[in-house]
């Protein structure tokens, strides 16, 4: 049972411009009693905005932040204790563009790497339950990709784009724990935006690049050749 920003894991893309101010709403409906917040590692200030958008049920916090850096950031809850809340789902990515935006592309995709930690399941049961012992030891059960098994490999899930188009991905790893060896194979990285950083110039000609938890990082290529990648 997944704990959602906005009801799917991973949670929205939110893009914006550095200099915008963000407004957010955050409301809780976790019956349980437990908070919930949003910390935006695009956003300077104690706890990133956690201490002023906790939230229990049927309250609503409202609060405004100055994106005052260009980059790819992380954002998850940062309720304690921090590792459950990201590890059930709770976490997505936010751009704040450089002032004179990002070099124009043919198709952008969203992509999230993510880690879920659960007890032996049950004979017959169809369910997974949360471990938090589990995540202690760094053990997952699963490591995904936007949120389930399979997600970007299924028909309905596949990114498409056609020969002789360029291709950025915005990839986050939400962790709570492993690092991201982030590679598509067939391919090399014309740009990678490393650390989610767009205001140094991009590595080139990059075959992985590494993505720690909590972070971020952009990448550029072109489609050569038609294929499965």
């Amino acid at each position: 049972r997944f704990w959602t920003f906005n009801g799917h894991v991973p949670g929205p893309f939110i893009r914006a411009r550095v200099g915008d101010t963000l407004e957010v709403h955050h409301t809780s409906s976790d019956d349980t009693g437990m908070p919930h917040n949003v910390d935006f590692h695009a956003v300077t200030g104690p706890g990133g905005g956690a201490p002023v958008t906790t939230a229990v049920e049927g309250e609503e916090k409202v609060a405004w932040f100055k994106l005052l850096h260009p980059g790819l950031y992380i954002y998850h809850c940062a309720a304690p204790p921090v590792m459950d809340h990201i590890a059930n789902g709770m976490y997505g990515l936010i751009l704040v563009e450089p002032e004179k935006g990002l070099p124009k592309v043919d198709r952008e995709f969203y992509v999230l790497q993510s880690e879920f930690y659960a007890q032996e399941p049950a004979e017959g049961a169809t369910e997974l339950t949360f471990s938090h012992e589990e995540g202690l030891q760094e053990h997952p059960r699963h490591v995904v990709f936007n949120g389930r098994v399979g997600s970007l490999t299924s028909e309905e899930g596949k990114l498409r784009a056609k020969t002789g188009e360029t291709v950025r991905i915005f990839f986050g790893n939400a962790g709570p724990n492993l690092l991201s060896s982030f590679h598509v194979i067939g391919e090399i990285f014309d740009a990678v935006y490393r650390e989610g950083d767009l205001v140094s110039p991009p590595g080139r000609s990059v075959q992985t690049t590494l993505v720690p938890a909590g972070g971020a990082a952009a990448v550029e290529f072109g489609l050569e050749v038609p294929g499965t990648y």
